[in-house]
């Protein structure tokens, strides 16, 4: 058994995950089921019964020994499998057996012979055995893998052989009269049922310190990993930790690190990716990886290098999670100082001994390195690590031409995918270390690599890549991923990067681009072209945006980018961004489209008064040089001049643009807005109109038109001048509408002012007298007077019977100045009540009184009640 890692040498991971499970076709299938007459004597006379009973007893040598020789007797018997009905009593004998090698070794060889048959396909007389006997049967493979405790490298090894004989489909030499052997899976099945997965990753613990036995029992995980459910199990008990601890171990041969690695590949295959993941966060496991991955980087063979990929892939998944320790584990130091070794050529220690092969397998991994490197970027505490170890000037290598004596060791494909790759890549690291993009002049290198992708360098993008996707034979996808890098620093809108790249001439350089992809999206469109365009607009709009200089209004450009916006409405969502867009000062798109309508007519001399009205009716669109122009007669196969003015102006496409946004209820349109708008609303009605009364006086020219089409010429004049006067008057409306708004608002500001003003006129009213009574005798006494004279006027007129009079008059009272709100009430409600200083409490304290007294009564007092109340004022203090 020691020379198990010497005699099997590390398969192909592929190869190791898919254990066949077929049945074998080899002539053992059709193999006769004929009884063997001794055989058939033999199994009468083997008794479970009586085995089982002898096994309990315990006594003399001679018991021993009788006990061996019947053990061996079964184990002759079940030489080609066990019977499923039989099962229950063999596990009971497989038990027994267990429990006396503790008293005796020799029971040691017998145990391991029985535990060697559980590798044989179990037999049944009928079909419906293996459902009756399931439970029996995947017990006694529970019980099969609690035996791992025995502390006997002979009964564990013994026990992982039989697991991975689970998987076998070759059929025995024999088979019992009348049986035939389960169907292949079902072994595997009931290995599920019974939890055998979840009892040998928790017997790893005890074979922590023998090489061999961890070894077989990594080999049966690696089977039973094949398994969904089994690797659930697995995870279940920490699998996933327990496996990534052994990466590392001591092995000569390799095994331990092989088959450890290809477990957890099962495991992120078949389980949650973010249950393994959590498993693997810890630091101990990190720098289980990391050193496993050390060890296997200087590695020469084939095998090396496929192991070390598979460990970046899971070291690749453990970076998507910001929780797992990379950088604190110094993980993330290697990866990046591996990716970036052989661009920069800096020697470092830590990648000592390392030599790119430029094999299919160093090609993953650069190509996984830089994965990696995309992933780190999200992590803000990354952005050291990528400024010391040169990161950006490492992907800067890849931004230039594609010449072949640039890339002498690659093939021109990889070439590609490495660069588009970088690209992509930079695009994400760029934001983090604006610093060091800039002192590395990086806005030059994308910018000359741009020029090239417009150049006529006779180049040919291969697209087989992800990146190169709608590339093949342009370099549309290089000019796809350097336009994208530009939007990532562009978006900082950090002046530095924004002021290099004018600095540079980018607007112009920009613009055509734009030119160039709009002019190749005439013939083929494409979702890198569409990106391409809606990257270079969103450039030069924060690149614009603040700096008038900056904007150089082309109406050539403006063509372009309205024709786009016209391609782009064609998609339900494009024209809800666009109803939903706000520019500066809450500009929206319908006002934006207006005010360039209103130029465009004020460029080509459209007749407009001063609010933008129409002017003549008949001719409401007409261009200057429209008017100017005399008849001439053309083919019917040339445009006239009014056709042709609607593929050289923007109107049209105005038009187009609104006739998705609508043209009722667009927010942010003025007065003068809707009087515009109306105009773009009929705008084709007004050009319809325009061909006609070219085409009539063409014929006029040349012919005198019949009766019939003279009067069909001139009612299609008219209807069009219908047109133009109903659009006038929908103008004169909105402007009237806005003026009525306008007075009515104005009137509404006017009330205000005029409130407020005699508001102030009685505040100051209200101050003189009270000047006048602090000041003039006279005027207080008159005051008085009419302060009793409202009181009076106040009273009821009814007389209460017996009832006592009150004076409002206070005696010994010296202020000038109204009483305040304090009142003392006495009466049979309550005796010397003294209401409280706080008016919500004194009237609350006097309605509860008043309450207490209307126990037989809903509403009111009495007026005997009344009358026997007092309330007496307690003045405020005086000036």
């Amino acid at each position: 058994m020691a020379s198990l890692a010497a005699a099997e040498p590390p398969a192909p991971r592929a190869a190791s995950r898919s254990p066949g499970l077929g049945p074998s076709r080899s002539g053992s299938e059709r193999r006769s089921n004929a009884a063997d007459p001794a055989q058939d004597a033999q199994s009468r006379s083997v008794d479970l019964n009586h085995v089982i009973a002898l096994l309990g007893d315990s006594g003399s040598k001679d018991l021993e020994k009788e006990q061996l020789k019947t053990l061996k007797n079964v184990v002759k018997h079940f030489e080609n499998g066990f019977p499923l009905k039989d099962i229950a009593q063999i596990t009971d004998v497989l038990n027994l057996c267990a429990d006396k090698m503790y008293e005796q070794e020799a029971f040691t060889e017998p145990l391991c012979e029985l535990i060697k048959l559980f590798g044989l396909p179990f037999q049944k007389r009928k079909s419906s055995d293996e459902a009756n006997y399931s439970v029996e049967v995947s017990q006694s493979i529970t019980q099969l893998g609690y035996l791992m405790s025995i502390q006997s490298s002979q009964v564990r090894i013994q026990i992982c052989k039989s697991v991975v004989n689970f998987f076998n489909t070759e059929l025995p030499g024999k088979l019992l009269s009348g049986y035939q052997p389960t169907s292949p899976n079902y072994k595997i099945r009931m290995a599920e049922i019974g939890g055998l997965a979840e009892i040998l990753v928790l017997s790893l613990t005890l074979v922590e310190n023998q090489l061999t036995e961890k070894l077989w029992v990594l080999k049966a995980l690696q089977h039973l990993s094949i398994s969904g459910e089994s690797c659930e199990q697995m995870v279940n008990v920490q699998g996933a930790r327990r496996l990534c601890l052994c990466l590392n171990g001591a092995d000569p041969s390799g095994q331990l690190l092989f088959r450890s690695s290809d477990i957890l590949w099962n495991l992120l295959e078949k389980v949650s990716k973010e249950e393994v993941v959590n498993q693997l966060r810890s630091l101990e496991c990190v720098h289980a990886l990391k050193e496993a991955f050390v060890e296997l980087v200087c590695g020469f063979r084939h095998c090396d290098h496929q192991l070390r990929n598979d460990l970046l892939v899971i070291a690749t998944l453990l970076a998507e999670s910001p929780a797992v320790p990379l950088i604190e584990s110094g993980f993330a130091k290697i990866l990046i100082v591996l990716a970036t070794c052989t661009e920069v050529k800096l020697p470092n220690p830590l990648v000592k001994g390392f030599k790119l092969t430029y094999s299919y397998e160093d090609f993953e991994m650069k190509k996984l390195l830089f994965n990696i490197i995309g992933i780190l970027s999200k992590d803000p505490s990354s952005a050291q690590l990528f400024s010391e170890n040169h990161v950006i000037p490492a992907l800067l290598y890849y931004v230039k031409q594609n010449q072949r004596s640039a890339f002498p060791d690659w093939s021109a494909a990889q070439y590609e995918e490495l660069q588009l790759h970088a690209l992509a890549v930079l695009a994400s690291v760029a934001p983090v270390l604006v610093d060091k993009y800039l002192s590395c002049q990086a806005n030059t290198f994308l910018l000359v690599f741009l020029e090239w992708c417009i150049s006529q360098d006779p180049f040919f993008g291969r697209g087989n890549s992800f990146h190169g996707t709608g590339g093949r034979g342009t370099k549309l996808a290089q000019m796809r991923y350097s336009l994208r890098v530009l939007r990532s620093v562009v978006a900082l809108y950090n002046d530095a990067v924004n002021s290099n790249l004018c600095d540079q001439g980018a607007i112009s350089q920009l613009l055509d681009i734009l030119k160039y992809a709009a002019d190749i999206a005439k013939e083929k469109e494409s979702i890198a072209l569409l990106e391409i365009q809606a990257d270079i607009l969103f450039i030069l709009s924060v690149l614009c945006e603040d700096d008038n200089d900056r904007k150089v209004r082309d109406n050539n450009l403006c063509n372009i980018i309205l024709g786009i916006l016209v391609e782009f409405s064609d998609n339900p969502k494009t024209v809800l961004h666009m109803s939903i867009w706000r520019g500066k000062r809450d500009r929206t798109a319908a006002n934006v489209l207006v005010q360039l309508w209103r130029q465009e007519e004020q460029d080509l001399g459209v007749k407009r008064d001063q609010n933008g009205k129409i002017v003549d009716p008949k001719r409401p669109v007409m261009t200057s040089f429209q008017r100017q122009q005399k008849v001439i007669p053309v083919p019917a196969c040339c445009p006239s001049f009014s056709v042709m003015e609607i593929s050289e102006s923007i109107r049209a496409k105005i038009y187009s643009l609104f006739w998705k946004l609508g043209f009722e209820n667009l927010p942010g349109l003025s007065a003068k807005d809707v009087v515009t708008l109306a105009i773009i609303q009929h705008y084709i009605d007004f050009k319809v109109g325009e061909v006609w009364s070219e085409i009539s006086a063409e014929i006029k020219e040349e012919f005198r038109p019949v009766t019939s089409d003279e009067r069909a010429l001139k009612l299609i004049s008219e209807v069009s001048e219908n047109t133009g006067r109903m659009v006038l008057g929908l103008q004169n409306e909105a402007l009237e509408r806005q003026h009525n708004q306008e007075i009515k608002e104005e009137k509404k500001i006017y009330k205000e002012i005029q409130a407020t003003q005699v508001q102030k006129e009685m505040i100051d009213k209200s101050w003189q007298n009270f000047l006048a009574r602090t000041s003039n005798y006279e005027a207080l006494k008159k005051a008085k007077m009419h302060q009793k004279t409202l009181i009076e006027a106040s009273r009821s007129k009814a007389k209460l019977h017996n009832g006592p009079e009150h004076s409002t008059d206070i005696p010994k009272l010296h202020t000038t100045v109204a009483p305040g709100r304090c009142v003392t009430v006495e009466g049979p409600c309550q005796e010397g009540l003294r209401a409280d200083t706080d008016p919500a409490r004194s009237k609350s304290t006097v309605g509860r009184a008043i309450r207490n007294n209307q126990k037989d009564k809903n509403i009111g007092l009495s007026q005997e009640k009344i009358s026997t109340c007092r309330i007496d004022a307690v003045p405020k203090s005086g000036i």
